[in-house]
C-alpha cells in the first residue's frame, strides 16, 4: 500500500540522504565546480571538429590527385601563403600562376597547395583539378554526359581550381571564349584559381607568352589579383631518370 501522504512528504529524498552520508563521513570535503570542458579529442572542442573536416577534405584531395602527386607537398613559401589564405578565407587568396620550363615541380607544387588547404581542414572543400586539354575536351559538345553548359558553370563555381598546363591546348575561338568564361568569373566572384604553364609571363618573349594567349582583358584580370610565382633549373624527371 501507498504511505500516507504526511509521512511521503515528511521522508528525506534519496539524493538527501546521499549527500548527508557524505557530510557525515567525509565532513572536510566541500564540493566544487565541474570542469565539463571538451578536450582536443573530444566532439564539442574546436579542434576535434577541425580534424574531423580535415580528414574529410583529404579523402577529398586524394580522389582528385593524380595517383603520381599522391605524396606532393607545397615546399615553396609564396605557393604555402597562398594556400593558407585560400584556407583561412577561399575569398582572399586569388589567383596563383606558377610558370616555368617542363620538369621544374609546378604540378607537384600546385597538388601540394590543395594538400595544404585540406590538411587544415576547412568548412567546404570542393576541388576540380585538370589539365587544360582535358578541361577543354569535357567542355566541348558531347564531351560529358552532363553537357557542356552545365560542366563550364561547375568549374566556374566550384571552390577551388586547378588549372594544369595551361597553354598546351590547341587554340581556339572555342578555347579562348571557355577560358575568358572561367577566369572572368572566378575574378569577379573573388573565388581562387590556380594554374600552371611552361608559357613565359611578360609580352615580348621569343616564345608565345601567358599574356598573348590569354588576351589583354584576362591579363589585366591577372596583373590586378595574381601572384605569380617562376621556377626555373633542369628538367627533374630527366634528372631522375639518369641517377636511377
Amino acid at each position: 500500500m501507498p504511505e500516507p501522504e504526511s509521512l511521503s512528504e515528511n521522508r528525506p529524498s534519496a539524493l538527501a540522504r546521499l549527500m548527508a552520508g557524505i557530510a557525515e563521513h567525509a565532513p572536510d570535503i566541500t564540493g566544487g565546480p565541474i570542469d565539463n570542458t571538451p578536450t582536443p579529442d573530444e566532439p564539442g572542442h574546436p579542434e576535434y571538429h577541425r580534424r574531423q573536416r580535415a580528414e574529410f577534405a583529404l579523402s577529398r584531395w586524394q580522389t582528385a590527385a593524380p595517383y603520381r602527386y599522391r605524396d606532393a607537398t607545397a615546399d615553396h613559401p609564396t605557393v604555402q601563403a597562398w594556400a593558407d589564405r585560400a584556407a583561412a578565407d577561399i575569398r582572399d587568396a586569388g589567383i596563383l600562376v606558377l610558370h616555368g620550363s617542363i620538369g621544374t615541380g609546378k604540378t607537384h607544387q600546385a597538388y601540394g597547395a590543395l594538400r595544404r588547404i585540406a590538411e587544415a581542414g576547412p568548412r567546404n572543400f570542393q576541388m576540380v583539378a585538370t589539365t587544360a586539354p582535358d578541361l577543354y575536351g569535357l567542355l566541348r559538345p558531347g564531351g560529358s554526359d552532363k553537357g557542356s553548359e552545365h560542366e563550364l558553370k561547375r568549374l566556374m563555381q566550384i571552390p577551388l581550381l586547378l588549372l594544369d598546363d595551361l597553354g598546351t591546348e590547341k587554340l581556339s575561338e572555342f578555347t579562348e571564349e571557355a577560358t575568358y568564361r572561367i577566369v572572368n568569373h572566378r575574378y569577379n566572384e573573388s573565388l581562387p584559381l590556380l594554374i600552371t604553364t611552361n608559357l613565359p609571363i611578360k609580352t615580348g618573349a621569343p616564345a608565345p607568352d601567358l599574356v598573348t594567349r590569354l588576351g589583354d582583358r584576362l591579363a589585366s584580370r591577372l596583373a590586378q589579383t595574381a601572384t605569380i610565382v617562376g621556377f626555373d633549373g633542369p628538367d627533374l624527371r630527366r634528372t631522375l631518370r639518369s641517377v636511377s
